[in-house]
């Protein structure tokens, strides 16, 4: 798979994200939950394991427990890709006990953050933007979440949210690609990020002794 969205890239000449996939780890009984950002030649720039699993009882009949097949990842991972850092995250991560992530993200220098996800539609009716708007806003910096549609499971059990979405440092909702499949496109404008930053800054607070 990770060969084919190589030479994509190559032939386009784009930088390319995929994910998030399956990846074969060292625990036969369970794999990684990974996304890879391919350069325009097809290089593997970079490659990020989720790190939070998706282990939630969303109602009586809706339990889902990723940790029981997804082994998580341990590396917090930034690039630098066309003159702009990139930071790595994926789904579940977002969530509020998890956003020291984004916090070493910014650290790192993260300017532009990409988080593929497949958020219930339960829970992205309600989570999903004010989320995204959160982590652009507290990290001052892009965010850019693709996201699945629909109902894609062999029972159609599974229902995701959609709504990929570009978010800029102020927390504003650059594109959104809605409910259906479609496509979000915004310009990623280092400027607006620069005047955030300036506007407000922060700074991170010391470590703890």
């Amino acid at each position: 798979m990770c060969g084919q969205f190589s030479d994509l890239a190559r032939e386009l000449q784009i930088h390319l994200l995929l994910g998030s996939f399956n990846e074969k780890g060292e625990d036969p009984r369970r794999c990684f939950n990974t996304s890879v950002l391919f350069g325009p030649t097809g290089e593997r720039l970079a490659v990020y394991r989720k790190m939070h699993l998706f282990d939630v009882d969303i109602s009586a009949d809706s339990r889902f427990t990723e940790s029981a097949t997804i082994e998580p990842g341990d590396q917090v991972v930034v690039v630098e890709a066309d003159s702009i850092r990139i930071g790595l995250s994926i789904c579940f991560d977002l969530r509020l006990r998890f956003s020291w992530l984004y916090g070493e993200l910014r650290a790192r220098g993260a300017e532009l953050i990409t988080v593929p996800s497949a958020f219930t539609a339960r829970t992205g009716k309600d989570h999903w933007h004010i989320l995204l708007r959160a982590r652009a806003i507290e990290t001052q910096s892009w965010v850019m979440a693709p996201a699945q549609v629909g109902r894609h499971d062999d029972q159609g059990l599974r229902e995701s949210y959609g709504h990929a979405l570009i978010v800029d440092p102020w927390g504003t909702v650059a594109a959104d690609a809605g409910d259906t499949p479609g496509i979000a496109v915004a310009e990623i404008d280092l400027n607006r990020l620069r005047e955030v930053r300036q506007a407000i800054p922060m700074q991170r607070p010391p470590a703890r002794e």
